[in-house]
């Protein structure tokens, strides 16, 4: 690989040095320029044997350049290995690797004096012996390069004055040639050649295959020097032309065949003296030669024969081309033959002799040589074209000349006219001649054996190391599409499928077919690529489009070649991008925790930060890449996320196990956790089908992030609870009930609890972890509590209501008796016998006023509740994420959980406090605090002489049955007082209504209701009440709506005589003392 790519910079360092050259030979840097001899213009000179430093010295001085000085320095500075910078001789540096350069040179070098001084700054060198084809060295090339040569890019557009060249353009140019990218691990899988032959050899001779073929079509014509005569080439034009000049540029080519092949020329790079002594040669060689077509010769071996060396500027530059023709015939014929050796490689040995004798007779005397020479090509043209017509593939004899069809040589050969279908100023696009340059490159099928599935994958492998190079998404799209056109194994002539399967070469010990020695590289070059592909295509997804296109069809065509069984297309890819997903998400995760334990946060837990990275490294792979992948495996979100939720959650849980306090660390850890989960369960809901959601977040295995965090938070909830009802406590303990502020009538204990229990929600909602219901219930029930104690409390403090109510005086009948018939029955009633006035025991009553700040405190508290629990659920909603939706738990499904009932206990008790409250207030005010004017004189001692409206402000109407039925033996009525009581009920129930601002009506008409009963009983006559009496105590009833002891009562206070006596014999009721 590395050899592959110093070859690769070799080649691309020679054509900028050909660029610097044309340009300042073209240019106005030299005053002069002499050709050299059987040169007429620059054209005809090989660039690659000037010297760089003798033309630079030149512009320099500002002298005349002489062309063949310059060639004679530049071969007298590279032919030995160049000498260190010490003052001894004896210490040198190869140029090539001894291990594969063979025997050691037969002739001993030249001695070179001990006392001759070594210049550092120009080594000596020796002349480098060549005594046979096998002493060669393989690495070297034949164009050997300057130790440093001057590039494009070493050289400022200011330094030139010619107003011809367009400095944009040029700009430009070296822009395209500098931003190329390394393609250095995209190699095809061939074997070396043993020769050594170089990308450039291969390049010409493919160029004289093309000619030759040309010409066999009768295209080829030798183009006249006087029409070349102070043209520059094409490179030189274009880099030359302003941008008014383009448009016209593009019509200056020849049109048809000759025009073609000028444009092929220049984009192989070959000089216009080589492209013409080529034409000549091959056309010579067709001389004599009738109904033999020029595609059928031994191409190498004619123009050995036709061109000689004083068509070369030199010698050197002969010998190089010489060289190159033999190690094309040894490479076809012997190393890489399409038809395999049957005399045991007798004819192979004889060829390698004979192109070594070929060599060696260029250092021999010129007549000597010479004759060598010309007897070694008489016997190589009997071995070679012997070989080369054998028949093959089903041709003829003679029909095909097989020498550059055997493999891998004819694909080597076909990469190098292929890759001239790039624009040679931008290598990124094709030039605009691409199609006829293909169809043109049709007729080398013939020679190189190429057939159509060797040249879709050959175009393939082109244009897909030029868009790794170029990075150009147009040379992808078109390197998809040639992809797609090779055709698989069904679709493949017989004739074809058995010549590609001859088609093998053996690798670092392994045997590759054709297709696997192109195929595989791309394959693997795309799989790499895509195993990261968040790293290599972030900034491009479209590319990651192409590229996994163009792994998934060369896959399919790989395993197919492999024979390995018929897999599920489908299924095959499927697998493939799972393995993708995996490897890049895996890799991308790595890479991020490696930034975040390189980070210096001040603030937040590694965890935290992994988790908010992890997040943001999930949302790109939804956006970017899940849109491309997800189109050949509809799953893959769901893959990539549910591979990063387990990778953080194995980083997750130690922590998660040694979390036991609600610390710093877990309150940055835990929401960054349980928000990442969240957002991986809604991206994995929201991509799945309704059938397969749920079953894909079953699969996930929870963080149970909740669950740890809900067990930390209940203990600290839990602990504020019990400080909660301490600070209740504290604040009753010190409360004096009295108000607050003649605006605030309540008392600031229920402030002080208000505020401790704000507090302690507001803490609870500023722990920022995640929280389940049971935790917000826990928080609930303990808040509750709290006001129930309060209310508790206040209740507690009250004395029984019963212990203010006066005892019920004995029943007495009026002092005179009527007498009347009647019989003596059980009596109903144990009458006691009239003893003093019975006071009710000593108890501590609270004060009116502290009674009612009470009550207002208690109204206070029921009404602040609502508020607190509509904040409370508030802050809920509002902290709960918005992906809940996904992993609602059964309680929170429920609808008591949603309703407004979470303080119902503290409700419950508030509300009965203030019942307890107001009963007992009205108790107090009637029966204790008006127990004077209202219980013991209302109505005494008649009816008309303490009427109500005296006690209007202070009057219950308990109270007033209390008088009406229980009065004392000293309240006596009559039958007419009933119209009086009738009287003051009805300004009593004003009073109550108090003209709409006070009860409602129809509260205060209920009440009233059974007042209004026992007046209108009142009302009625003594003998009608005795008679009702007895139906009723007999069990027939009530005629008059009253029950035996209301009735019973009503006569006690009647004074009538005719009651008195009923009462003494029916019921033994003393009389009264008044």
């Amino acid at each position: 690989m590395e050899e592959e790519n110093a070859v690769e910079l070799l080649q691309r360092f020679r054509r900028d040095r050909r660029v610097l050259l044309d340009f300042i030979l073209s240019g106005s840097l030299i005053k002069k320029v002499v050709m050299p001899p059987g040169a007429v213009t620059l054209d005809d000179v090989d660039l690659d044997q000037v010297s760089v430093d003798h033309v630079l010295n030149c512009a320099k001085k500002g002298g005349m350049l002489e062309l063949s000085e310059a060639i004679r320095d530049y071969h007298d500075s590279t032919g030995l290995p160049q000498m260190n910078s010490t003052s001894s001789a004896d210490e040198f540096f190869l140029v090539t690797d001894p291990a594969f350069s063979g025997s050691p040179p037969r002739r001993a070098p030249p001695s070179i004096p001990a006392s001759t001084p070594i210049s550092v700054a120009a080594p000596v060198y020796a002349p480098s012996p060549v005594a046979s084809l096998s002493s060669v060295a393989k690495s070297e090339s034949f164009n050997s390069e300057e130790e440093r040569e001057l590039t494009v890019d070493d050289i400022e557009i200011d330094d030139f004055e010619d107003d011809d060249l367009d400095a944009e353009e040029v700009a430009s140019a070296r822009v395209v040639r500098r931003n190329t990218n390394d393609a250095s691990d995209l190699v095809p899988k061939l074997p070396t050649f043993a020769t050594g032959i170089a990308d450039d050899d291969l390049r010409e001779t493919a160029y004289e295959v093309l000619l030759a073929c040309a010409g066999a079509a009768g295209g080829l014509i030798v183009p006249s020097k006087e029409k070349k005569k102070d043209k520059k080439s094409r490179l030189m034009r274009k880099l030359g032309r302003s941008k008014t000049q383009t448009l016209a540029s593009q019509s200056e080519r020849a049109p048809g065949m000759a025009g073609l092949l000028e444009t092929m020329r220049a984009q192989m790079e070959i000089s216009e003296s080589m492209d013409i002594r080529t034409r000549k040669g091959l056309l010579n060689a067709l001389t004599g030669k009738v109904g033999k077509r020029m595609d059928t010769l031994l191409i190498p071996l004619e123009l050995l024969c036709c061109i000689s060396r004083t068509e070369f500027s030199d010698k050197k530059a002969y010998i190089r081309w010489q060289k190159r023709q033999l190690y094309m015939l040894e490479e076809g014929l012997i190393n890489h033959p399409v038809v395999g050796f049957s005399e045991s490689g007798r004819k192979g040995s004889e060829l390698r002799i004979l192109l070594a004798k070929i060599e060696e007779s260029e250092f021999r005397e010129s007549s000597a040589g010479e004759v060598q020479r010309t007897e070694c090509l008489r016997s190589l043209r009997e071995i070679a074209v012997s070989l080369a017509e054998r028949s093959t593939r089903g041709d003829l004899t003679g029909e095909v000349c097989h020498w550059a069809d055997g493999y891998p040589l004819n694909v080597k050969l076909y990469e190098k006219l292929l890759l001239s279908v790039f624009d040679i100023l931008d290598e990124g696009k094709l030039t605009e001649e691409v199609e006829e340059i293909l169809e043109l490159l049709k007729s080398t099928w013939r020679v190189l054996g190429i057939t159509e599935t060797i040249h879709y994958t050959c175009y393939t492998w082109v244009l897909f190391r030029q868009f790794v190079i170029t990075k150009e998404l147009g040379v992808l799209q078109h390197a998809i599409e040639q992809l797609n056109r090779i055709p698989l194994r069904e679709q493949r002539g017989p004739q074809e499928r058995l010549h590609l399967k001859s088609l093998s070469s053996r690798v670092d010990g392994q045997e590759l077919s054709f297709l696997q020695s192109f195929l595989s590289p791309i394959q693997k070059w795309a799989d790499k690529r895509l195993g990261d592909y968040h790293l290599h295509f972030s900034e491009d997804p479209a590319v990651m489009e192409g590229i996994l296109q163009v792994a998934i069809v060369t896959r399919r065509l790989l395993v197919e070649e492999s024979e390995t069984g018929i897999v599920s297309t489908s299924a095959m890819d499927r697998d493939q991008i799972e393995s993708y997903i995996s490897s890049s998400i895996k890799t991308a995760f790595t890479r991020t925790l490696q930034g975040v334990d390189k980070s210096d946060a001040m603030h937040d837990h590694s965890l935290a930060l992994l988790a908010e990275e992890t997040k943001k490294l999930l949302k790109k792979e939804s956006s970017l890449f899940s849109p491309i992948l997800s189109q050949r495996h509809p799953q893959s979100i769901v893959i990539s996320a549910s591979l990063l939720h387990r990778l953080y959650g194995i980083k997750l849980k130690p922590f998660l196990d040694g979390a036991e306090h609600l610390t710093e660390d877990v309150v940055s850890v835990f929401p960054a956790a349980d928000s990442l989960e969240h957002y991986i369960m809604s991206l994995i809901s929201s991509t799945s089908g309704d059938g397969t959601a749920e079953v894909n977040l079953r699969k996930l295995n929870s963080y149970q992030v909740e669950s740890v965090s809900g067990t930390l938070v209940m203990r600290w909830v839990n602990s504020q609870l019990g400080r909660l009802l301490g600070w209740v406590d504290r604040a009753l303990q010190q409360e004096r009930w009295e108000p607050i502020s003649p605006q605030q009538r309540h008392a600031p204990s229920i402030v002080e609890v208000y505020r401790i229990v704000e507090e302690t929600v507001d803490q609870f909602f500023a722990l920022k972890v995640p929280m389940r219901s049971s935790e917000l219930n826990s928080l609930f029930r303990g808040v509750d509590n709290a006001f129930q104690v309060f209310a508790k409390h206040v209740k507690d403090k009250l004395e029984n209501k019963e212990d203010l109510i006066p005892p019920v005086p004995v029943l007495t009948r009026y002092k005179k008796e009527a007498g009347i018939k009647a019989f003596v029955k059980k009596e109903l009633f144990e009458s006691k016998l009239p003893e003093e006035t019975t006071k009710s025991r000593v108890v501590d009553v609270q004060a009116t006023p502290i009674l009612c700040v009470q009550l207002n405190t208690l109204f206070y508290a029921i009404s602040q509740l609502n508020k607190l629990e509509d904040s409370i659920w508030e802050q809920w909603t509002a902290k709960k994420p918005r992906e809940q939706f996904i992993k609602k738990s059964l309680e929170e499904k429920s609808p008591s959980l949603k309703q407004k009932g979470s303080f119902d206990g503290s409700r419950k008790d508030i509300n009965a406090a203030i019942d307890r409250i107001c009963e007992f207030t009205g108790t107090k005010i009637i029966f204790w605090d008006l127990r004077e004017p209202f219980i013991e004189n209302l109505y005494k001692p008649s009816v008309s002489q303490n009427r109500l409206e005296d006690l209007i402000e202070p009057l219950d109407l308990d109270g007033l049955v209390r008088v009406l039925l229980d009065g004392g033996s000293s309240r006596v009525f009559h039958h007419t007082d009933a119209k009086i009581l009738e009287e003051d009920l009805e300004v009593l129930k004003e009073f109550f209504i108090s003209g709409g601002d006070g009860l409602p009506r129809g509260v205060v008409e209920n009440h009233v209701a059974r007042v209004r009963q026992v007046i209108k009983l009142h009302g009625y006559e003594t003998r009608e009440l005795i008679d009702d009496l007895r139906s009723s105590s007999g069990g027939g009833g009530s005629k008059l709506g009253g029950d035996t002891q209301t009735l019973l009562r009503i006569l006690c206070h009647r004074t009538d005589p005719e009651a008195s006596q009923f009462l003494k014999k029916q019921f033994r009721i003393p009389k009264s003392l008044s």
